[in-house]
């Protein structure tokens, strides 16, 4: 992998960014009180229009990077790829369910309401079933992780994410009783919603990525295409994100005022929840005898999560001012330290 690939100023300092996207969004919040919240009623299939350009201008630069040709090499990694696919599917949405469950409804009662409680249980299974995308490209190289490895777990990752995605958020949602009304006033589990976002969010940028990225790198050149391209697209990529954060924050800023403890209880089962699943992945693949290479990608792209879907997702379903929205932004926020403990341990534990 490249040295662009190294961790950047922004990317280093994005818990600081996010901070300051919640200054900024609070005090805008503050100062145009209700008139901002017209942007929340501009939805099209309760997709929010404005949110969801922004979001795609996140999630586009993303996608362009993958090169589905890599999955040729799936047999020569079964191994881990086998790991990978076992604890992002079957144990880390489940386990994230659960932890949220146990904080939010049990331990946490006496701090917050019912219905917080049930916003903020839905916003970390969105992230939960999401596990990460771009920044494991990040993680893989501090770890001196395997790069073609790294990029055929990422491409067989947003493959299945396509698949599972939907069938696993309406089925924690159904068994932890999280019901939404959806665009006809019947209450339920919205999946013409999840699919709405998943096509919009998911399908429709890998598509543009994919044929992008294979069009461009034959108009011009592979070392064009990563040098040049992919630079100019990384700071609109970063405008996106912020200005994201800054709408997010400027819906949700009374209730942080009111409540500045409720971010802290959030990101504690959050942070949790990555740690365990990067023991469960790195031990995991201790036992199955992965090279360092390859275990150190699969312990990463599990314990990180594709925020910016989870976001999207939220605000689609629950809207810019909910609490479900506010756990998403809370997975960005701790997104970074907490991986760099992580690849911190992972480099001193190498073998």
């Amino acid at each position: 992998m490249s040295d662009s690939s190294k961790i950047g100023f922004f990317e280093r300092y994005l818990t600081v960014w996010v901070l300051l996207c919640i200054g900024i969004g609070i005090g805008l919040g503050s100062i145009f009180g209700n008139d901002i919240k017209v942007l929340s009623n501009w939805n099209i299939a309760s997709v929010n229009i404005p949110v969801s350009i922004l979001i795609w201008l996140m999630i586009y630069p993303m996608m362009v990077q993958i090169d589905f040709s890599s999955l040729k090499n799936v047999k020569d990694h079964w191994k881990g790829l086998g790991l990978t696919v076992t604890v992002n599917w079957l144990i880390k949405p489940f386990s994230m369910a659960l932890f949220a469950y146990i904080f939010f409804q049990h331990l946490y009662s006496a701090w917050i309401t019912p219905d917080q409680a049930d916003q903020y249980l839905a916003g970390a299974i969105l992230l939960g079933a999401a596990p990460c995308t771009a920044m494991v490209f990040v993680w893989s190289y501090l770890t001196k992780g395997d790069p073609n490895y790294t990029l055929v777990q990422v491409s067989l990752n947003d493959l299945i994410l396509l698949v599972l995605f939907i069938p696993i958020v309406g089925l924690l949602f159904s068994l932890f009783g999280i019901q939404i009304t959806d665009m006809n006033g019947e209450l339920g589990i919205p999946y013409q919603t999840l699919i709405t976002s998943v096509v919009v969010f998911v399908l429709i940028p890998l598509l543009a990525g994919y044929f992008s990225n294979r069009a461009l790198i034959k108009a011009k050149s592979e070392d064009w295409f990563k040098t040049i391209f992919l630079a100019r697209l990384k700071p609109i990529s970063i405008v996106a994100l912020l200005s994201t954060l800054i709408l997010i924050f400027a819906f949700q800023g009374k209730k942080i005022l009111d409540e500045p403890i409720n971010i802290l209880l959030i990101a504690i089962p959050l942070t949790l929840q990555t740690y365990l699943i990067f023991f469960i992945s790195w031990f995991g693949g201790r036992f199955l005898g992965l090279q360092h290479r390859i275990c150190a990608p699969s312990s990463m792209i599990g314990a990180s999560n594709f925020f910016e879907l989870a976001v999207a997702v939220a605000i689609a379903l629950f809207g810019l001012d909910s609490g479900a929205s506010l756990t998403t932004v809370v997975g960005v926020l701790i997104e970074v330290p907490v991986m760099l403990s992580l690849v911190t341990l992972a480099n001193k534990w190498k073998y």
